[in-house]
């Protein structure tokens, strides 16, 4: 099957964060106010994009200066000071963005949203807008250079900075990570390898290849650029509706009304920073040189387990500017074991001394005891831990049931202060703490049929961990309709054959029964060794999208 069609099957279940603009009339009886209206953008991910490069320790004042070399001083006013956007006509604005807009693919336009965005980054926020001037000078040559292969609008790159502002470790609440926010199914759908050791979501090369071919299917489907921006950010199936609610056509301000209200600001915030990136200093405002560029940065290959410490005591690299070029390693390691090599980001500077010292660096204790040794037991621990996705109507008693963990350990695991949690989100369990995380595995089994009497205290949950089966497979061995039983009762089971010639009757399944908000890839996830394509031929699935709750369907056949 063509890889683009099972990319667009995933595409509805993308829920990256949204940006939302409200515009009001400002009722004053003042006649210096009169006429006026205000554009009031509230709090949205723009904004606490924006904010949240005020928190990280790269962004603080000591990796940046003041650069006025790139830019003339302001061609209007000949001055340095703080030009508000009020003092400029909307004609301006018209002209420069119609000059911008002839020379992309990308339609841009100027309006009141637009307009509101453009005071964010060029008043309320000019001096974070400096930092994303700089901050420009690490990635975009790196992200034009992927979309000039792929064929892409140039342009595409200031998507970046809506999404995350250009922060390599950005997160929302809602799980997107990375400059480009990607989601955890949407990321994996494209190649975004995330485990408890290392996020590629994070690593901005990686991340910027899967946001290319993301939305090259997004352009694909819709023909617009545009679209393809809006469905980016709140998924193809709403702009879909969007679509047939405006009667059909695919003119972004056509279809605008009818997108859901967070995402209708998202492309004016687009063409906003479009503006803005390029008349900056029409509006007095300069790039905050960063301590590094793009061309002061290079690659090498790790071909062992090696720590942040080991770089930073041994080749003296100053740990921020590690943490900074590599987000992608969660934990300060790079699990390089087994034969897997993973490429390291040092400032140019280094890549000398990483290279004539690099089995010394493998070799080296550090202050804190760590070494080889130490780090494969970090690495092994960390494979212990697993990961489950919460799906709708889920709550955090019913995981910890599912699991035979406590609501307590939950949430001290996933530093949740609260019970609240929501779809998609992404919650760590560990299974070195007593417990076995509940994996079905198809085993195989005896084709003599056993008897078990049920204890006091027994349930279905622990009968079928006794006999390595599922509760289902418990409940079509005994004709069971529900999950209630009684002591005494004797159910039939078919128990786990440690002989290698055992098999089992031809035509036996392990079956799942779908939950509500459940995806035939959350399915497969639950099922060691299971693949939604094995699914969908045991199941004769062709529209992925019309799982029922309560359907009963094969998962795997037992043999």
């Amino acid at each position: 099957m063509n890889i683009k069609i099972l990319k667009t099957g995933f595409i509805l279940i993308l829920l990256f964060p949204v940006v939302s603009i409200y515009a009001q009339q400002k009722n004053e009886s003042s006649k210096e106010n009169k006429g006026q209206i205000q554009y009031l953008v509230k709090d949205s991910p723009v904004l606490r994009a924006l904010d949240s490069m005020a928190f990280v320790k790269i962004y603080s004042s000591q990796y940046f200066r003041l650069d006025t070399t790139r830019f003339s001083l302001n061609k209007e006013t000949g001055t340095n000071g703080n030009t508000s956007i009020l003092n400029t006509p909307d004609s301006v604005f018209e002209k420069r963005i119609e000059a911008l807009n002839l020379q992309t693919p990308i339609e841009l336009t100027y309006n009141k949203e637009v307009k509101a965005f453009i005071n964010l980054y060029a008043t309320k926020k000019r001096e974070l807008t400096s930092k994303l001037l700089g901050l420009s000078e690490i990635y975009f040559p790196m992200i034009e250079e992927i979309l000039d292969r792929y064929n892409m609008p140039l342009e595409l790159k200031y998507l970046a900075v809506v999404e995350s502002a250009l922060n390599p470790r950005a997160g929302s609440r809602m799980g997107a990570k990375g400059l480009w926010q990607f989601m955890y199914g949407t990321g994996k759908v494209y190649g975004l390898k995330v485990n408890s050791m290392v996020d590629d979501r994070y690593d901005p090369y990686k991340s910027t290849v899967a946001a290319c071919e993301h939305l090259q299917d997004l352009y694909d489907i819709y023909g617009s650029w545009s679209l393809a921006l809006a469905a980016y950010n709140s998924g193809a199936g709403n702009v879909n509706k969007a679509i047939r609610r405006a009667g059909g056509t695919k003119n972004y301000w056509a279809v605008w009304p009818f997108l859901p209200r967070e995402t209708r600001g998202y492309v004016p915030a687009f063409i906003a920073v479009n503006y803005i990136m390029n008349y900056a200093a029409e509006h007095n405002i300069y790039p905050l040189k960063p301590g590094m560029f793009f061309y002061d940065i290079d690659t090498v290959t790790v071909h062992d387990v090696l720590a942040f410490d080991q770089l930073n005591e041994l080749l003296h690299i100053p740990m921020e500017e590690i943490k900074f070029l590599n987000p992608q390693y969660k934990q300060g390691i790079i699990p390089a074991v087994k034969g897997k090599k993973y490429t390291l980001r040092l400032p140019r500077r280094y890549i000398a001394d990483f290279m004539n010292n690099e089995q010394a660096l493998y070799n080296y204790k550090t202050r804190k005891g760590l070494e080889r040794e130490k780090l494969l037991a970090e690495i092994e621990k960390a494979k212990q831990r697993n990961i489950h996705i919460v799906r709708s109507g889920e709550s955090l008693g019913k995981i910890a049931k599912r699991y035979h963990v406590y609501v307590s350990q939950l949430k001290k695991w996933n530093h949740l202060r609260s019970n609240t949690i929501y779809p998609g989100q992404k919650l760590v369990l560990f299974s070195s703490a007593g417990w076995t995380v509940s994996r079905k595995t198809p085993v195989k089994r005896s084709t003599k049929k056993s008897y078990h009497y049920v204890k006091k205290g027994e349930n279905l949950g622990l009968i079928a961990k006794k006999y390595k089966c599922s509760i289902t497979d418990l409940k079509e061995w005994n004709g069971l309709k529900s999950n209630k039983i009684f002591p005494g009762q004797k159910l039939y089971v078919y128990k786990p054959d440690s002989k290698s010639k055992a098999t089992v009757k031809k035509g036996k399944f392990i079956y799942h029964i779908v939950q509500k908000g459940d995806t035939l890839w959350d399915i497969a996830k639950e099922y060691d060794g299971v693949t939604v394509e094995q699914i969908k031929k045991l199941n004769h699935i062709r529209n992925t999208h019309h799982l029922k709750p309560g359907q009963k369907i094969k998962i795997a056949v037992i043999s």
